[in-house]
């Protein structure tokens, strides 16, 4: 324990002495910078990799490289960042650019040239430092809505080129670009009792807090009256004097005593620390509610480099004849920072809240292998599945497995087997396990040996073996058979399927294959005209749509179009 303290001070240390560079990188846009989304924002399990920059509810702004380089990477994918491109600078940093519409130039040739070549809409591609440079304020692309996004903005991030961690624009200067002189907001503080025999205020459960705002600027807690082992969350966020938007706070640090027992800033961190945002946030009230509430203790210690702790993680022990005063600090990158102070005293006093009721029939270690079955349904958890222990439901009921529910974290892949007798060969090859989650089947990958069918997933739930026998559906909106469509730059369908989801989409044209840009969000695939297949005259189009399990539709039509027009 000790070492992981004394290691998560010195990664704060090492990554403090780095100086980064202030005035060697310049705007992504060429509009006044306001954010959407900053960076460490808590979203659904990771930390928001860097900024997300609006872009007047519009597509198709000029997005420059912000200094020279070359494009290192560009991924085109339905979902995620959608249309990336990645460029590498001689300083040892990584920028990147998301949700593009398109690129620019020779590096949109290049990108159109490898669908044609590799024959589909999703592609990765990787160049050497001397074959694609860009100079700084060259235009790479237009901003776009493509892949995960929810509205029309530019993903912007960097990264250490070597390591592959994500950096805090702001440490680049970016800061110069944004006016803040708002203090984050507080929207809850709550005590949490850690053990069975602690109580907080006569509860043995969670409460909030009520704060009073004092004339200094700084919130007072009332009295927290405890006997035992507690900690503290804090639900916030942050707001700037030009974005108008909700954002992640930049720091917070809790003292005990006037000494720092947890904290953490959004400075660097790695990827494959992101799913630990589902330990620091209290994740059965997100799940519960929708509220995110930073925890400031670790019941069980975890791997996120962000953290430094004392040697109690965090937790407080409320010993007899000591008052004792906690101070939560919340900051944005600016400076602007909250204070709430908390007064704690020990006391025993009778309980009128009790602890919430568990309904569960097995317990889980974390640090342990766990192992279930029951019937032809069995379940195995791999140590380090789980962030804490915990009562543990498991049950098969109506030929439906049972996994406690999603109101607990699960970090990394635990594997459910399924094993059916009963159906014939042909039925089984349509078959996959399926999550449940009320009205709606979630399609999981699911792998097959003889009778026997399992799935790794991270989602607890309720899990079922699920047949799909319905092919996808392709539609048009406006009908073009045997139309002329001279006037028209691109010809599209709608694609979708009920149960176990698209995998393949593939178009054609007078035989050839053609690039149908996939739109996620719209359901719809796209063909421009201007990609040069079309014929002058009479067209045929035939799109194939492939799901998951290998039902498969096919949707032909027939039109005419004069290219001269």
């Amino acid at each position: 324990m000790k070492f992981s303290v004394l290691f998560l001070f010195f990664s704060f240390s090492v990554f403090a002495q780095v100086e980064y560079p202030k005035d060697y990188f310049r705007s992504p846009l060429d509009i006044p910078m306001q954010l959407s989304g900053n960076f460490g924002e808590l979203r659904p399990n990771h930390f928001h990799a860097g900024f997300d920059l609006k872009t007047q509810q519009r597509e198709g702004l000029n997005v420059y490289a912000v200094a020279d380089g070359y494009v290192s990477r560009i991924k085109i994918s339905t979902f995620g960042n959608g249309k990336a491109i990645y460029i590498n600078h001689p300083n040892g940093y990584t920028s990147v650019y998301g949700h593009l519409k398109t690129a620019n130039g020779d590096i949109e040739k290049y990108i159109k040239n490898t669908h044609y070549k590799e024959k589909s809409f999703e592609i990765e591609m990787f160049f050497k430092p001397d074959e694609m440079t860009v100079k700084k304020g060259q235009i790479i692309g237009f901003s776009g809505n493509t892949g995960s996004s929810e509205g029309p903005h530019l993903h912007f991030e960097f990264r250490d080129s070597k390591t592959e961690f994500v950096i805090n624009p702001m440490l680049f200067g970016y800061d110069k670009f944004i006016k803040d002189t708002k203090k984050p907001t507080v929207s809850g503080v709550y005590v949490y009792p850690l053990n069975a025999k602690t109580t907080v205020n006569r509860a043995k459960r969670p409460l909030m807090l009520n704060l009073s705002l004092q004339k200094d600027g700084t919130y007072l807690s009332e009295k927290v009256v405890s006997n035992g082992a507690i900690g503290f969350g804090v639900s916030t966020y942050d707001t700037d004097d030009v974005s108008f938007n909700n954002n992640g706070v930049y720091k917070v640090q809790s003292f005990f005593n006037g000494k720092p027992n947890f904290g953490y800033d959004f400075n660097t961190y790695s990827f494959d620390e992101m799913r630990y945002i589902n330990a620091l946030v209290d994740y059965s009230r997100y799940k519960k509610l929708q509220q995110r509430v930073q925890k400031l203790y670790m019941k069980t210690p975890y791997n996120l480099s962000i953290i430094k702790a004392d040697s109690n993680n965090g937790v407080l022990q409320v010993s007899p004849n000591v008052t004792s005063l906690y101070r939560i600090e919340v900051s944005d990158f600016f400076g602007n920072k909250r204070t709430i102070s908390i007064p704690i005293q020990y006391d025993l006093l009778t309980t009128i809240i009790g602890s919430e009721p568990v309904q569960s029939n097995y317990f889980i270690k974390a640090n342990k292998d766990s192992n279930f079955a029951l019937g032809n349904m069995s379940v195995f958890f791999p140590a380090g599945t789980f962030y804490d222990d915990f009562d543990f439901t498991f049950a098969v009921k109506n030929d439906t497995l049972v996994l406690h529910d999603d109101t607990v974290p699960a970090h990394s892949n635990f594997t459910i087997t399924i094993e059916d007798l009963k159906s014939t060969e042909a039925q089984k090859a349509k078959m996959f396990i399926g999550r449940i989650d009320g009205k709606k089947i979630n399609y999981n990958s699911t792998y097959r040996k003889g009778n026997t069918f399992s799935t790794k997933s991270r989602i607890l739930g309720n899990y079922a073996l699920v047949s799909d026998n319905i092919a996808p559906r392709i539609t048009i909106a406006t009908p073009v058979e045997g139309k002329w469509i001279s006037s028209q730059k691109t010809i599209q369908v709608s694609i979708s399927d009920d149960l176990s989801g698209i995998k393949s989409y593939n178009g054609y044209l007078n035989g050839k294959w053609i690039l149908m840009e996939y739109d996620n969000k719209t359901r719809k695939l796209t063909h421009f005209f201007e990609d040069g297949i079309v014929a002058d005259g009479a067209n045929e189009l035939k799109v194939v749509v492939t799901d998951n399990v290998g039902n498969s539709t096919t949707f032909e039509t027939r039109f005419f179009r004069n290219q001269k027009k």
